[in-house]
């Protein structure tokens, strides 16, 4: 099984839209926050592949904030992370994501990516498409789970 996760795209249709081309073998992509138009615009295109967002704080429909996504055998948790206060530790994060009893979490909002195992708990930020903060380049991150349940996390650069 192969999980897309994006965030932070920020109106950048192109660059959204080319990660979801490139990746037309994944089983389903999912957008952590700020980026609701180019969201939407891109499900459109791409109506048989299966979408999940949350909001972010600079979105302004109505989404739902936290997202529970069984898939692969592992229950994934997915959050913008402003609501967690993400900049400045985890703990509200990885605190969630073992309430709702998943082994993995998904945030965004501060623009640098991040993988690793907290208390149990995998931890990813893909980074951002757009606008990416210190020596991050525009990224995002691949979950794959194989055949035996092994869960493996990479960060993509965009070229």
């Amino acid at each position: 099984m192969k999980i897309i996760a994006v965030s932070d795209t920020n109106k950048d249709y192109h660059k959204y839209k080319a990660v979801v081309e490139k990746n037309l073998d994944a089983d389903m992509i999912i957008h952590l926050g700020d980026g609701e138009h180019e969201f939407a615009d891109v499900q459109k295109e791409f109506p048989d592949m299966k979408f999940y967002y949350v909001g972010g704080e600079c979105d302004y429909g109505h989404h739902k904030m936290l997202e529970v996504i069984e898939a692969g055998g592992y229950k994934i948790l997915c959050v913008h992370g402003h609501e967690h206060n993400v900049q400045g530790t985890l703990d509200a994060l990885i605190g969630e994501a073992k309430q709702h009893g998943c082994k993995v979490a998904l945030y965004g909002h501060t623009h640098m990516y991040r993988t690793e195992c907290i208390d149990g708990v995998y931890i990813m930020n893909p980074g951002a498409i757009d606008s990416p903060r210190g020596k991050n380049k525009p990224s995002y991150g691949v979950l794959t789970i194989d055949g035996e349940g092994k869960l493996t996390m990479n960060i993509v650069a965009l070229k």
